[in-house]
Protein backbone atom coordinates (compact mmCIF):
# COMPACT_ATOMS: atom_id res chain seq x y z
CA UNK A 1 0.00 0.00 0.00
CA UNK A 2 1.62 3.08 -0.59
CA UNK A 3 2.00 5.87 1.50
CA UNK A 4 4.63 8.51 2.19
CA UNK A 5 4.82 10.26 5.64
CA UNK A 6 3.58 14.03 4.39
CA UNK A 7 6.61 15.93 6.31
CA UNK A 8 7.07 18.52 3.86
CA UNK A 9 3.23 19.33 4.38
CA UNK A 10 3.89 19.67 7.68
CA UNK A 11 7.01 22.01 7.44
CA UNK A 12 4.91 24.58 5.23
CA UNK A 13 2.34 24.10 7.70
CA UNK A 14 4.44 25.32 10.58
CA UNK A 15 6.07 28.18 8.30
CA UNK A 16 3.41 29.90 6.64
CA UNK A 17 -0.10 28.84 7.79
CA UNK A 18 -0.54 28.63 11.85
CA UNK A 19 2.64 30.90 13.00
CA UNK A 20 4.91 27.86 14.69
CA UNK A 21 7.35 31.22 16.04
CA UNK A 22 5.23 31.86 18.27
CA UNK A 23 5.49 28.96 20.11
CA UNK A 24 9.13 28.46 19.68
CA UNK A 25 9.48 32.37 20.62
CA UNK A 26 8.33 31.08 24.23
CA UNK A 27 10.75 30.60 27.38
CA UNK A 28 9.14 27.30 27.80
CA UNK A 29 9.78 25.89 23.89
CA UNK A 30 12.56 27.92 22.81
CA UNK A 31 14.53 24.52 22.35
CA UNK A 32 12.52 23.37 19.37
CA UNK A 33 14.79 24.84 17.31
CA UNK A 34 14.22 25.13 13.10
CA UNK A 35 16.39 22.48 12.43
CA UNK A 36 15.39 20.63 15.54
CA UNK A 37 11.44 20.41 14.26
CA UNK A 38 13.24 19.27 10.45
CA UNK A 39 14.91 16.41 12.10
CA UNK A 40 12.44 15.83 13.87
CA UNK A 41 9.78 15.67 11.10
CA UNK A 42 12.53 13.85 8.98
CA UNK A 43 13.55 10.76 11.22
CA UNK A 44 9.56 10.26 12.01
CA UNK A 45 8.70 10.39 8.42
CA UNK A 46 11.29 7.31 8.04
CA UNK A 47 9.86 5.62 10.15
CA UNK A 48 6.64 5.57 9.38
CA UNK A 49 7.52 4.42 5.71
CA UNK A 50 10.03 2.21 6.70
CA UNK A 51 8.59 0.62 9.54
CA UNK A 52 5.28 1.02 10.78
CA UNK A 53 3.15 1.43 6.91
CA UNK A 54 4.31 -1.86 6.06
CA UNK A 55 2.17 -3.07 9.02
CA UNK A 56 -0.78 -1.80 8.14
CA UNK A 57 -2.32 -4.96 6.15
CA UNK A 58 -0.74 -7.47 8.89
CA UNK A 59 -3.37 -5.76 11.37
CA UNK A 60 -6.05 -6.28 8.95
CA UNK A 61 -5.43 -9.53 7.68
CA UNK A 62 -3.94 -11.07 10.88
CA UNK A 63 -5.98 -9.57 13.79
CA UNK A 64 -5.01 -9.27 17.47
CA UNK A 65 -6.51 -12.40 19.10
CA UNK A 66 -7.16 -14.07 22.67
CA UNK A 67 -5.16 -17.44 23.32
CA UNK A 68 -5.84 -18.99 26.98
CA UNK A 69 -6.23 -15.10 28.43
CA UNK A 70 -3.28 -14.36 27.08
CA UNK A 71 -3.54 -11.49 23.86
CA UNK A 72 -1.33 -12.27 20.60
CA UNK A 73 -1.08 -8.96 18.49
CA UNK A 74 -0.48 -8.96 14.96
CA UNK A 75 2.67 -9.81 13.17
CA UNK A 76 5.06 -6.92 13.30
CA UNK A 77 3.15 -5.40 15.91
CA UNK A 78 5.79 -5.57 18.52
CA UNK A 79 8.41 -4.19 16.62
CA UNK A 80 6.61 -1.63 15.25
CA UNK A 81 5.99 -0.56 18.89
CA UNK A 82 9.41 -1.02 20.14
CA UNK A 83 10.67 1.18 17.34
CA UNK A 84 8.63 3.65 18.10
CA UNK A 85 9.48 3.50 22.00
CA UNK A 86 12.89 3.22 21.28
CA UNK A 87 12.76 6.31 19.47
CA UNK A 88 11.32 8.33 22.05
CA UNK A 89 8.13 9.28 20.14
CA UNK A 90 5.69 8.43 23.17
CA UNK A 91 6.94 10.96 25.16
CA UNK A 92 8.06 13.55 23.05
CA UNK A 93 5.93 16.09 24.88
CA UNK A 94 6.54 15.05 28.53
CA UNK A 95 7.92 16.26 31.00
CA UNK A 96 11.51 15.98 30.83
CA UNK A 97 11.96 14.89 34.88
CA UNK A 98 10.49 11.58 33.79
CA UNK A 99 12.52 10.96 30.38
CA UNK A 100 10.24 12.80 28.40
CA UNK A 101 11.16 15.57 25.94
CA UNK A 102 9.53 18.53 26.99
CA UNK A 103 8.65 19.05 22.92
CA UNK A 104 5.62 20.98 21.71
CA UNK A 105 2.27 19.58 21.30
CA UNK A 106 2.35 20.98 18.38
CA UNK A 107 5.27 18.86 17.18
CA UNK A 108 3.57 15.57 19.20
CA UNK A 109 0.44 16.01 17.15
CA UNK A 110 2.30 16.30 13.38
CA UNK A 111 3.78 13.05 14.01
CA UNK A 112 0.42 11.50 15.47
CA UNK A 113 -0.72 12.87 12.02
CA UNK A 114 1.74 10.42 10.13
CA UNK A 115 1.96 7.57 12.71
CA UNK A 116 -1.74 7.51 11.67
CA UNK A 117 -1.57 7.47 7.90
CA UNK A 118 0.70 4.58 8.19
CA UNK A 119 -1.01 2.46 10.70
CA UNK A 120 -3.59 3.48 12.15
CA UNK A 121 -4.23 0.19 14.47
CA UNK A 122 -0.86 0.41 16.12
CA UNK A 123 -0.68 4.09 16.85
CA UNK A 124 -3.30 3.71 19.04
CA UNK A 125 -1.37 2.37 21.69
CA UNK A 126 0.99 4.83 21.71
CA UNK A 127 -1.73 7.47 21.58
CA UNK A 128 -3.23 6.34 24.77
CA UNK A 129 -0.23 6.28 26.57
CA UNK A 130 0.38 10.09 25.33
CA UNK A 131 -3.23 10.59 27.30
CA UNK A 132 -2.26 8.53 30.24
CA UNK A 133 0.91 10.71 30.60
CA UNK A 134 -0.56 13.68 30.76
CA UNK A 135 -3.54 12.67 32.74
CA UNK A 136 -0.76 11.65 35.70
CA UNK A 137 1.44 14.55 35.12
CA UNK A 138 -1.75 16.74 36.14
CA UNK A 139 -3.32 14.69 38.80
CA UNK A 140 -1.51 12.28 39.97
CA UNK A 141 0.89 11.94 43.69
CA UNK A 142 4.67 11.93 43.20
CA UNK A 143 4.78 8.67 44.14
CA UNK A 144 2.77 7.34 41.39
CA UNK A 145 4.51 9.92 39.14
CA UNK A 146 7.97 8.58 39.88
CA UNK A 147 6.77 5.20 39.49
CA UNK A 148 4.51 5.23 36.17
CA UNK A 149 5.69 8.19 34.17
CA UNK A 150 9.37 6.68 33.51
CA UNK A 151 8.35 3.06 32.57
CA UNK A 152 5.22 4.49 30.38
CA UNK A 153 7.55 7.25 28.84
CA UNK A 154 9.77 4.62 27.68
CA UNK A 155 7.45 2.04 26.51
CA UNK A 156 8.22 -0.41 28.99
CA UNK A 157 4.73 0.05 30.12
CA UNK A 158 1.56 1.03 27.87
CA UNK A 159 -1.38 2.54 29.64
CA UNK A 160 -5.66 2.44 28.84
CA UNK A 161 -8.46 4.86 29.82
CA UNK A 162 -11.72 2.54 31.08
CA UNK A 163 -14.18 4.50 31.33
CA UNK A 164 -17.11 2.39 29.15
CA UNK A 165 -19.70 -0.02 30.86
CA UNK A 166 -22.37 -2.23 29.20
CA UNK A 167 -25.21 0.32 30.64
CA UNK A 168 -22.89 3.24 30.88
CA UNK A 169 -21.65 4.83 27.40
CA UNK A 170 -21.82 8.28 26.47
CA UNK A 171 -23.76 8.53 29.88
CA UNK A 172 -20.39 7.88 32.38
CA UNK A 173 -22.24 9.14 35.47
CA UNK A 174 -24.10 5.21 35.12
CA UNK A 175 -21.01 3.43 36.28
CA UNK A 176 -21.28 0.88 38.46
CA UNK A 177 -17.64 0.11 39.19
CA UNK A 178 -16.50 0.01 42.88
CA UNK A 179 -13.66 1.19 44.74
CA UNK A 180 -13.50 -0.38 48.80
CA UNK A 181 -10.64 0.74 50.28
CA UNK A 182 -8.08 -1.59 51.82
CA UNK A 183 -6.52 0.62 54.71
CA UNK A 184 -3.31 0.39 53.17
CA UNK A 185 -3.76 3.20 50.66
CA UNK A 186 -5.26 1.09 48.14
CA UNK A 187 -8.59 0.48 46.80
CA UNK A 188 -10.31 -2.87 46.02
CA UNK A 189 -11.42 -2.26 42.32
CA UNK A 190 -14.51 -4.39 40.99
CA UNK A 191 -16.27 -3.86 37.73
CA UNK A 192 -16.68 -4.40 34.32
CA UNK A 193 -15.55 -2.23 31.56
CA UNK A 194 -16.25 -2.64 27.58
CA UNK A 195 -14.82 -0.86 24.77
CA UNK A 196 -10.94 -0.85 26.31
CA UNK A 197 -8.60 -0.22 23.55
CA UNK A 198 -5.48 -1.65 23.53
CA UNK A 199 -6.11 -3.62 26.77
CA UNK A 200 -3.56 -5.85 26.31
CA UNK A 201 -0.30 -7.55 24.27
CA UNK A 202 2.51 -8.82 24.38
CA UNK A 203 5.06 -6.47 23.65
CA UNK A 204 5.30 -4.69 26.87
CA UNK A 205 6.00 -5.50 30.36
CA UNK A 206 2.89 -3.97 31.99
CA UNK A 207 -0.16 -2.34 31.16
CA UNK A 208 -1.73 0.32 33.56
CA UNK A 209 -5.35 0.98 33.36
CA UNK A 210 -7.01 4.34 34.63
CA UNK A 211 -10.11 2.96 35.56
CA UNK A 212 -13.61 5.13 36.81
CA UNK A 213 -14.55 3.67 39.72
CA UNK A 214 -17.26 4.68 43.00
CA UNK A 215 -16.26 4.73 46.55
CA UNK A 216 -18.70 3.88 48.88
CA UNK A 217 -19.76 7.15 49.70
CA UNK A 218 -19.92 8.50 46.06
CA UNK A 219 -23.04 10.07 44.63
CA UNK A 220 -25.10 9.29 42.19
CA UNK A 221 -23.70 10.54 38.75
CA UNK A 222 -20.77 11.96 37.31
CA UNK A 223 -19.97 13.89 40.82
CA UNK A 224 -19.52 10.71 42.47
CA UNK A 225 -16.59 8.70 40.33
CA UNK A 226 -13.44 9.03 41.20
CA UNK A 227 -10.18 7.72 39.25
CA UNK A 228 -7.73 4.73 39.81
CA UNK A 229 -4.48 3.95 38.29
CA UNK A 230 -4.64 -0.64 38.17
CA UNK A 231 -2.08 -2.34 36.44
CA UNK A 232 -1.74 -5.34 35.39
CA UNK A 233 1.29 -6.45 36.91
CA UNK A 234 1.54 -4.66 40.69
CA UNK A 235 5.10 -2.75 40.80
CA UNK A 236 7.12 -3.05 43.74
CA UNK A 237 8.82 0.15 44.96
CA UNK A 238 11.77 0.28 42.98
CA UNK A 239 9.41 -0.39 39.47
CA UNK A 240 10.30 -3.90 39.18
CA UNK A 241 7.24 -6.31 38.52
CA UNK A 242 5.53 -8.37 41.50
CA UNK A 243 2.33 -10.33 41.81
CA UNK A 244 -0.34 -10.67 38.97
CA UNK A 245 -3.07 -8.11 39.72
CA UNK A 246 -7.08 -9.22 39.92
CA UNK A 247 -8.11 -8.58 36.49
CA UNK A 248 -8.49 -9.71 33.39
CA UNK A 249 -9.04 -9.24 29.57
CA UNK A 250 -12.54 -11.26 29.48
CA UNK A 251 -12.86 -11.39 25.26
CA UNK A 252 -12.13 -8.62 22.22
CA UNK A 253 -14.50 -7.17 20.29
CA UNK A 254 -15.25 -8.75 16.51
CA UNK A 255 -14.73 -5.21 15.02
CA UNK A 256 -15.72 -3.41 12.01
CA UNK A 257 -12.45 -2.34 11.62
CA UNK A 258 -9.41 -1.79 13.26
CA UNK A 259 -8.56 -5.50 13.48
CA UNK A 260 -4.84 -4.72 14.49
CA UNK A 261 -5.78 -3.41 17.61
CA UNK A 262 -7.44 -5.62 20.51
CA UNK A 263 -10.64 -3.83 21.98
CA UNK A 264 -11.41 -5.61 25.26
CA UNK A 265 -14.15 -6.19 27.87
CA UNK A 266 -12.14 -5.98 31.02
CA UNK A 267 -13.12 -7.82 34.93
CA UNK A 268 -12.13 -6.21 37.77
CA UNK A 269 -12.36 -8.70 40.53
CA UNK A 270 -11.10 -6.94 43.65
CA UNK A 271 -7.77 -5.29 41.89
CA UNK A 272 -5.52 -3.28 43.76
CA UNK A 273 -6.04 0.24 42.53
CA UNK A 274 -4.37 3.41 43.98
CA UNK A 275 -6.73 6.23 43.70
CA UNK A 276 -5.01 9.32 40.83
CA UNK A 277 -6.89 13.08 42.10
CA UNK A 278 -8.96 13.73 44.75
CA UNK A 279 -11.71 11.60 46.19
CA UNK A 280 -14.53 12.20 43.47
CA UNK A 281 -12.62 14.05 41.66
CA UNK A 282 -12.22 11.28 38.92
CA UNK A 283 -13.86 13.31 35.48
CA UNK A 284 -11.80 16.42 35.68
CA UNK A 285 -8.89 13.86 36.18
CA UNK A 286 -10.20 11.62 33.20
CA UNK A 287 -11.18 14.47 31.34
CA UNK A 288 -7.21 15.78 30.76
CA UNK A 289 -6.83 12.21 28.80
CA UNK A 290 -9.72 12.77 26.97
CA UNK A 291 -9.08 15.98 25.60
CA UNK A 292 -6.02 14.74 24.96
CA UNK A 293 -7.34 11.91 23.24
CA UNK A 294 -9.81 14.21 21.07
CA UNK A 295 -7.28 16.09 19.47
CA UNK A 296 -5.27 12.96 19.15
CA UNK A 297 -8.20 11.15 17.67
CA UNK A 298 -9.25 14.01 15.32
CA UNK A 299 -5.45 13.50 13.84
CA UNK A 300 -6.19 10.00 13.47
CA UNK A 301 -9.10 10.49 11.14
CA UNK A 302 -6.59 13.50 9.09
CA UNK A 303 -3.71 10.80 9.09
CA UNK A 304 -5.97 8.10 7.44
CA UNK A 305 -7.82 10.24 5.05
CA UNK A 306 -4.25 11.35 3.96
CA UNK A 307 -3.02 7.74 3.43
CA UNK A 308 -6.21 7.18 1.67
CA UNK A 309 -5.91 10.23 -0.71
CA UNK A 310 -2.61 8.80 -1.18
CA UNK A 311 -3.62 5.05 -2.33
CA UNK A 312 -6.68 6.89 -4.58
CA UNK A 313 -3.86 9.07 -6.32
CA UNK A 314 -1.81 6.35 -6.88
CA UNK A 315 -4.77 4.04 -8.31
CA UNK A 316 -5.93 6.63 -10.32
CA UNK A 317 -2.46 7.84 -12.14
CA UNK A 318 -2.30 3.48 -13.04
CA UNK A 319 -5.70 2.68 -13.84
CA UNK A 320 -7.17 3.08 -17.67
CA UNK A 321 -10.96 3.24 -18.24
CA UNK A 322 -13.16 5.15 -21.02
CA UNK A 323 -11.45 7.68 -22.99
CA UNK A 324 -9.46 10.12 -21.26
CA UNK A 325 -6.95 12.63 -22.59
CA UNK A 326 -3.10 13.04 -21.68
CA UNK A 327 -1.93 10.05 -19.61
CA UNK A 328 -5.14 7.81 -20.74
CA UNK A 329 -5.39 7.22 -17.23
CA UNK A 330 -8.56 7.85 -15.16
CA UNK A 331 -7.14 10.51 -13.40
CA UNK A 332 -7.97 12.71 -16.40
CA UNK A 333 -11.62 12.22 -15.99
CA UNK A 334 -13.44 15.39 -14.51
CA UNK A 335 -15.23 13.55 -12.09
CA UNK A 336 -12.46 11.44 -10.64
CA UNK A 337 -10.12 15.19 -10.63
CA UNK A 338 -12.68 16.54 -8.32
CA UNK A 339 -12.95 13.67 -6.24
CA UNK A 340 -9.37 14.01 -5.93
CA UNK A 341 -9.06 17.51 -5.44
CA UNK A 342 -11.81 17.43 -3.11
CA UNK A 343 -9.74 14.96 -0.88
CA UNK A 344 -7.02 16.85 -0.61
CA UNK A 345 -8.22 20.11 0.00
CA UNK A 346 -10.56 18.70 2.89
CA UNK A 347 -6.67 16.61 4.46
CA UNK A 348 -5.47 20.32 4.56
CA UNK A 349 -8.19 22.28 5.91
CA UNK A 350 -8.68 19.54 8.82
CA UNK A 351 -5.10 19.26 9.17
CA UNK A 352 -4.66 22.71 9.56
CA UNK A 353 -7.40 22.92 12.44
CA UNK A 354 -5.76 20.49 14.11
CA UNK A 355 -2.22 22.13 14.10
CA UNK A 356 -4.22 25.52 15.43
CA UNK A 357 -5.54 23.84 18.21
CA UNK A 358 -2.63 22.18 19.05
CA UNK A 359 -0.68 25.58 18.41
CA UNK A 360 -3.48 27.16 21.10
CA UNK A 361 -2.40 24.20 23.51
CA UNK A 362 1.21 25.04 23.30
CA UNK A 363 0.83 28.59 23.89
CA UNK A 364 -1.70 27.96 26.61
CA UNK A 365 0.97 25.63 28.50
CA UNK A 366 3.86 28.59 27.95
CA UNK A 367 2.14 31.56 28.79
CA UNK A 368 -1.10 30.46 30.81
CA UNK A 369 -3.13 33.37 28.79
CA UNK A 370 -6.70 32.98 29.40
CA UNK A 371 -7.15 33.95 25.76
CA UNK A 372 -5.15 30.99 24.49
CA UNK A 373 -6.56 28.61 26.85
CA UNK A 374 -10.26 29.27 25.69
CA UNK A 375 -8.73 29.10 21.73
CA UNK A 376 -7.88 25.59 22.51
CA UNK A 377 -10.68 24.53 24.28
CA UNK A 378 -12.67 26.12 21.60
CA UNK A 379 -11.08 24.09 18.64
CA UNK A 380 -10.92 21.07 20.49
CA UNK A 381 -14.13 19.90 19.60
CA UNK A 382 -13.98 20.83 16.09
CA UNK A 383 -10.76 19.38 15.08
CA UNK A 384 -12.12 15.88 17.13
CA UNK A 385 -15.62 16.42 14.79
CA UNK A 386 -14.38 17.77 11.59
CA UNK A 387 -10.89 16.19 11.57
CA UNK A 388 -12.96 12.19 11.91
CA UNK A 389 -15.97 13.33 9.53
CA UNK A 390 -13.19 14.17 7.28
CA UNK A 391 -11.38 10.56 7.60
CA UNK A 392 -14.79 8.56 7.09
CA UNK A 393 -15.83 10.90 4.16
CA UNK A 394 -12.17 10.95 2.31
CA UNK A 395 -11.83 7.15 2.98
CA UNK A 396 -15.42 6.20 1.37
CA UNK A 397 -14.30 8.43 -1.70
CA UNK A 398 -11.37 6.65 -2.08
CA UNK A 399 -13.49 3.62 -2.62
CA UNK A 400 -15.21 5.95 -5.09
CA UNK A 401 -12.17 6.25 -6.96
CA UNK A 402 -10.78 2.62 -7.37
CA UNK A 403 -14.57 2.24 -8.89
CA UNK A 404 -15.49 -1.80 -8.30
CA UNK A 405 -12.06 -2.27 -7.17
CA UNK A 406 -12.26 0.05 -4.09
CA UNK A 407 -15.03 -2.64 -2.56
CA UNK A 408 -12.27 -5.76 -3.07
CA UNK A 409 -10.20 -6.03 0.19
CA UNK A 410 -6.95 -6.79 -1.76
CA UNK A 411 -6.45 -3.25 -2.98
CA UNK A 412 -6.93 -2.13 0.63
CA UNK A 413 -8.95 0.73 -0.20
CA UNK A 414 -11.87 -0.38 2.08
CA UNK A 415 -9.46 -0.66 5.19
CA UNK A 416 -9.28 3.08 5.41
CA UNK A 417 -13.27 3.02 5.56
CA UNK A 418 -13.43 0.18 7.80
CA UNK A 419 -10.17 1.51 10.68
CA UNK A 420 -11.30 4.91 10.32
CA UNK A 421 -14.87 4.71 11.13
CA UNK A 422 -15.08 4.56 15.13
CA UNK A 423 -13.14 7.50 15.18
CA UNK A 424 -16.63 9.62 15.05
CA UNK A 425 -17.97 7.50 17.95
CA UNK A 426 -15.17 7.40 20.21
CA UNK A 427 -13.62 10.11 22.71
CA UNK A 428 -17.45 11.51 22.49
CA UNK A 429 -19.58 10.97 19.74
CA UNK A 430 -19.60 13.93 17.36
CA UNK A 431 -22.93 14.76 17.85
CA UNK A 432 -21.34 14.96 21.89
CA UNK A 433 -18.81 17.13 20.06
CA UNK A 434 -21.15 19.85 18.73
CA UNK A 435 -23.18 20.28 21.76
CA UNK A 436 -20.17 20.81 23.83
CA UNK A 437 -19.03 23.23 21.17
CA UNK A 438 -22.52 25.21 21.60
CA UNK A 439 -22.68 24.97 24.90
CA UNK A 440 -19.80 24.05 27.26
CA UNK A 441 -17.52 26.10 24.60
CA UNK A 442 -20.15 28.98 24.15
CA UNK A 443 -20.39 29.55 28.07
CA UNK A 444 -18.30 33.12 27.46
CA UNK A 445 -21.15 34.03 25.13
CA UNK A 446 -19.08 33.33 22.38
CA UNK A 447 -16.04 35.20 23.51
CA UNK A 448 -13.71 32.90 22.22
CA UNK A 449 -15.27 32.30 19.17
CA UNK A 450 -15.57 35.88 18.46
CA UNK A 451 -12.05 36.43 18.90
CA UNK A 452 -10.84 34.13 16.31
CA UNK A 453 -13.43 35.34 13.96
CA UNK A 454 -12.20 38.72 14.30
CA UNK A 455 -8.28 37.41 13.03
CA UNK A 456 -9.85 35.27 10.41
CA UNK A 457 -11.68 38.76 9.00
CA UNK A 458 -8.77 40.74 9.41
CA UNK A 459 -6.18 38.11 7.31
CA UNK A 460 -9.44 38.31 4.83
CA UNK A 461 -9.36 41.82 4.83
CA UNK A 462 -5.43 42.19 4.22
CA UNK A 463 -5.17 39.75 1.45
CA UNK A 464 -7.89 41.38 -0.87
CA UNK A 465 -5.47 43.18 -2.21
CA UNK A 466 -3.39 39.96 -3.63
CA UNK A 467 -6.11 37.29 -3.73
CA UNK A 468 -9.50 39.77 -3.69
CA UNK A 469 -11.53 36.44 -5.63
CA UNK A 470 -10.51 34.04 -2.56
CA UNK A 471 -10.17 36.60 0.07
CA UNK A 472 -13.63 38.09 -0.29
CA UNK A 473 -15.81 34.32 0.21
CA UNK A 474 -13.89 34.06 2.92
CA UNK A 475 -14.34 37.19 4.39
CA UNK A 476 -18.22 37.09 3.84
CA UNK A 477 -18.33 33.19 5.07
CA UNK A 478 -16.82 34.94 8.36
CA UNK A 479 -19.40 37.11 8.83
CA UNK A 480 -22.32 35.00 8.32
CA UNK A 481 -20.85 32.65 10.77
CA UNK A 482 -20.79 35.49 12.91
CA UNK A 483 -24.20 36.61 12.61
CA UNK A 484 -25.12 32.79 13.35
CA UNK A 485 -23.30 32.30 16.67
CA UNK A 486 -24.87 35.72 17.78
CA UNK A 487 -28.41 33.84 17.31
CA UNK A 488 -26.46 30.68 18.94
CA UNK A 489 -26.04 32.27 21.82
CA UNK A 490 -29.09 34.04 22.51
CA UNK A 491 -31.33 30.69 22.38
CA UNK A 492 -32.16 27.92 24.87
CA UNK A 493 -30.05 24.88 24.89
CA UNK A 494 -32.25 22.43 22.79
CA UNK A 495 -32.42 25.16 20.58
CA UNK A 496 -28.78 25.08 20.25
CA UNK A 497 -28.55 21.38 20.55
CA UNK A 498 -30.57 20.76 17.19
CA UNK A 499 -28.09 23.18 15.03
CA UNK A 500 -24.61 21.78 16.77
CA UNK A 501 -24.07 19.83 14.23
CA UNK A 502 -24.19 21.83 11.54
CA UNK A 503 -22.90 24.59 13.27
CA UNK A 504 -19.63 23.08 13.90
CA UNK A 505 -19.54 21.61 10.71
CA UNK A 506 -19.94 25.68 9.30
CA UNK A 507 -17.26 26.97 11.93
CA UNK A 508 -14.91 24.00 10.15
CA UNK A 509 -15.49 25.14 6.83
CA UNK A 510 -14.99 28.92 7.31
CA UNK A 511 -11.57 27.71 9.69
CA UNK A 512 -10.83 25.91 6.76
CA UNK A 513 -11.57 28.50 3.98
CA UNK A 514 -9.18 30.53 6.03
CA UNK A 515 -6.11 28.62 6.39
CA UNK A 516 -6.14 27.28 2.24
CA UNK A 517 -6.22 32.06 1.78
CA UNK A 518 -3.17 31.63 3.85
CA UNK A 519 -1.81 28.87 2.09
CA UNK A 520 -2.51 30.81 -1.15
CA UNK A 521 -0.89 34.04 0.05
CA UNK A 522 2.51 32.00 1.21
CA UNK A 523 2.83 29.15 -1.03
CA UNK A 524 3.38 28.55 -4.96
CA UNK A 525 0.68 28.09 -7.78
CA UNK A 526 -0.53 24.78 -6.70
CA UNK A 527 -1.41 26.01 -3.15
CA UNK A 528 -3.85 28.93 -4.61
CA UNK A 529 -5.50 26.87 -7.35
CA UNK A 530 -6.17 23.67 -4.42
CA UNK A 531 -7.34 27.02 -2.38
CA UNK A 532 -9.65 27.91 -5.48
CA UNK A 533 -11.21 24.58 -5.15
CA UNK A 534 -12.21 24.63 -1.25
CA UNK A 535 -13.47 27.99 -1.09
CA UNK A 536 -15.50 27.93 -4.41
CA UNK A 537 -16.71 24.71 -4.23
CA UNK A 538 -16.67 23.78 -0.70
CA UNK A 539 -16.47 26.87 1.85
CA UNK A 540 -20.22 28.02 0.15
CA UNK A 541 -21.52 24.62 2.24
CA UNK A 542 -21.54 27.26 4.79
CA UNK A 543 -24.59 29.16 3.78
CA UNK A 544 -26.95 25.99 3.99
CA UNK A 545 -25.51 24.65 7.32
CA UNK A 546 -26.24 27.56 8.98
CA UNK A 547 -29.41 28.15 7.64
CA UNK A 548 -30.61 24.44 9.41
CA UNK A 549 -29.06 26.11 12.59
CA UNK A 550 -31.51 28.98 12.97
CA UNK A 551 -34.05 26.67 12.44
CA UNK A 552 -34.13 25.52 16.21
CA UNK A 553 -35.35 22.81 17.28
CA UNK A 554 -39.26 22.82 16.94
CA UNK A 555 -39.43 21.27 13.60
CA UNK A 556 -37.39 18.42 14.98
CA UNK A 557 -38.80 18.07 18.04
CA UNK A 558 -42.69 18.24 16.04
CA UNK A 559 -41.41 14.75 14.65
CA UNK A 560 -43.25 12.32 16.90
CA UNK A 561 -42.13 8.50 17.71
CA UNK A 562 -45.38 7.67 15.88
CA UNK A 563 -43.61 9.36 12.35
CA UNK A 564 -40.53 7.49 13.15
CA UNK A 565 -42.39 4.60 12.96
CA UNK A 566 -44.57 5.21 10.15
Amino acid sequence: MPYAAPASEFRFLLDHVVNFDQVTGTDTFGDATPDMRDAILTEAAKLCDEVLAPLQRNGDEHPARLENGIVRTSPGFAEGFKAIADGGWIGMSADPAYGGMGLPFTLTTAVNDMMSGACLSLQLNPLMCQGQIEALEHHASDAIKDLYLPKLISGQWCGTMNLTEPQAGSDVGALRSKATPNGDGSYAITGQKIYISWADNDFTENVCHLVLARLPDGVEGTKGISLFMVPKIIPNEDGTLGERNSLRVVSLEHKMGLHGSPTAVMEYDGARGWLVGPEHGGMAAMFTMMNNARVGVGTQGIGTAEAAYQHALAYAMERKQGRAGGSGTIVEHADVRRMLATMKAEVFAARSIAISNAIAIDMSTATGDAAWKARAALLTPISKAFGTDVGVETAATGIQVHGGMGFIEETGAAQFARDVRVTTIYEGTNGIQAMDLVARKMMDNGEAAFALMDEIEAAAEAAKEKCPDLAEPVWHACETLREATEWLVAQELTDRFAGAVPYLRAFARVLGGYYHLLAALHGDDSRERLATVYIKRMLPEHSALLAQVREGASDLMAISTDDLVA
